[in-house]
């Protein structure tokens, strides 16, 4: 399938494919809808195997942060920024300016903040090139610590679902990926009495996870096979799939990783072995929320901000319930409320406004 038929597709307006000579970066950004407002969505580094994997993966998350921004209630469209590495790490000040040009170059249609791989303080460089940048450190700064709690209410209400009650304590929690997002969710989980089982690639995040929370440490594929109340995946996506969903004995199935189901039938199965699952782009809804309020006419506010993100809970229980009165899965109820917003959006937006 060539470029443009993937395009139609998957509903983009834009990709934009940068070349830097200087620094040797390599990036793609992707503009998925920009029905609700001008798109945003954080610029992800990472050692693509190739052009092609990356162009997959910017598709993937700007069509995912449509929804995200959509579910959130959020006047924001969806896009995405991925930066192709031969090795990690590979990154130092020249690179985050030319990636702030290159988003500049797009006048405002895309903003970008932090993601995998990058840092509040790379955003901050790239600011200095591009005032289409968000998630700064003397603003909202590092989004982990509002998707984390986004996450967390959001598994509250997945047990309400699961078991009738939202309560925490004695519950048995696997968190696949201890990343910023992982170890913050595990600090609100151990402080609420839950027997916490942790894995991750890197074995010292492991140790350390076990030394600070009390946590079990688990072999990264051992992870879907525990006996436990909850899988927590935390790491990146398309890990809830053909293999591994027919070994999981979770009840409930709810992270901060981004495309988790790996095609839109494994919602289905999960739904069909009875395992109550909160969509990812309204789960880690947090971050985001958290960023956009930057863009307030007030500026930033903490709390303003959190409330919202505590919303998720709400958002979450409402995906169940149309789940179930609808008689479909909790993704395609999730996919709906978002569709449905985008489309009730572009009709307002079909009546003309005079410019004052």
């Amino acid at each position: 399938m060539g470029i443009f038929e993937k395009m139609a597709e998957m509903g983009h307006e834009q990709l934009v494919f940068c070349y830097d000579k200087s620094t040797g970066l390599r990036m793609i950004i992707g503009v998925h809808d920009t029905t609700l407002g001008p798109a945003l969505g954080g610029c992800r580094m990472w050692p693509y195997a190739s052009e092609e994997e990356a162009l997959e993966d910017v598709m993937r998350l700007s069509r995912g942060m449509t929804y995200k921004n959509s579910a959130m209630g959020l006047r924001l469209g969806g896009g995405k920024t991925v930066v192709l590495q031969h090795e990690r790490g590979e990154k130092d000040e020249m690179i985050m300016r030319a990636i702030g040009r290159f988003v500049d170059t797009l006048g405002g249609r895309y903003y970008t903040a932090e993601d995998v791989g990058t840092s509040v303080q790379d955003m901050a460089i790239a600011a200095e090139e591009s005032r289409y940048v968000r998630g700064l450190p003397e603003a909202s700064g590092d989004p982990s610590v509002a998707t984390a709690y986004g996450v967390y209410v959001a598994l509250k209400a997945s047990l309400r679902e699961a078991f009738g009650s939202e309560q925490i304590r004695g519950r048995k929690i696997a968190v696949q990926g201890l990343g910023h997002v992982g170890v913050l969710l595990c600090e609100r989980l151990q402080g609420d009495g839950a027997e916490l089982y942790v894995t991750d690639i890197d074995q010292g995040k492991i140790d350390e996870a076990v030394r600070r929370f009390g946590a079990h440490p688990v072999a990264p594929d051992a992870i879907y096979d525990l006996d436990c109340d909850v899988y927590a995946p935390c790491a990146l996506g398309a890990t809830l799939n053909d293999n591994t969903i027919p070994r999981l004995k979770a009840k409930v199935v709810v992270g901060s990783a981004n495309n988790q189901l790996k095609e839109p039938r494994h919602g289905n199965m999960l739904q069909e072995r009875g395992i109550v699952y909160a969509p990812d782009f309204v789960a880690n809804g947090g971050g985001v929320v958290n960023v956009a309020d930057e863009m307030h006419p007030d500026g930033y506010h903490k709390d303003r901000a959190f409330s919202r993100v505590a919303q998720i809970y709400d958002r979450i229980l409402e995906i169940f319930r149309i789940a179930r009165e609808q008689g479909i899965a909790p993704h395609e109820a999730a996919d709906r409320m978002a569709e449905d917003r985008v489309a009730r959006i572009a009709a307002v937006n079909r009546m003309f406004v005079p410019r004052r």
